[in-house]
């Protein structure tokens, strides 16, 4: 995990600021999801014998709850959209970005802490949408 240093603060500011602006040009709306979500959650939405859900989530038990921190941005996208009702009878463009975690073994370039920027789009069965 990294520290994000003053003097890095105003790269890490720009850069964000260009993806809202980028975003928001094209119709789409930013979503905040929580960084910790239901452990079920994920092993649905990933699959449960895949390597993330299996070895790489940061899982843990509050009280009677399983907890994961959250390792991709997909799932809770997705979650929020259909517990809000926010796809039904409508097109969604809909973008998030935040801190993702992996349990990874840590190497050159691969941190167990990561930024992620994702777009889901909910409504629009045109494939151009994917271009």
């Amino acid at each position: 995990m990294n520290d994000c240093a003053p003097t890095e603060s105003p790269l890490w500011q720009w850069i964000e600021a260009q993806v809202r602006n980028v975003l928001n040009s094209y119709g789409y709306s930013e979503v905040r999801m929580p960084i910790v979500e239901s452990t079920p959650l994920f092993a649905r939405a990933i699959g449960e014998v895949t390597d993330v859900v299996s070895k790489e989530m940061y899982t843990f038990w509050d009280n009677d709850e399983q907890l994961t921190l959250r390792p991709e941005g997909t799932a809770g996208c997705v979650r929020a959209a259909i517990e809000h009702g926010w796809i039904y009878n409508n097109e969604q463009r809909l973008w998030y970005i935040g801190p993702m975690f992996r349990h990874e073994r840590p190497q050159k370039g691969r941190y167990r802490q990561f930024h992620q920027v994702g777009v889901e789009v909910f409504g629009i069965a045109n494939p151009e949408i994917d271009a």
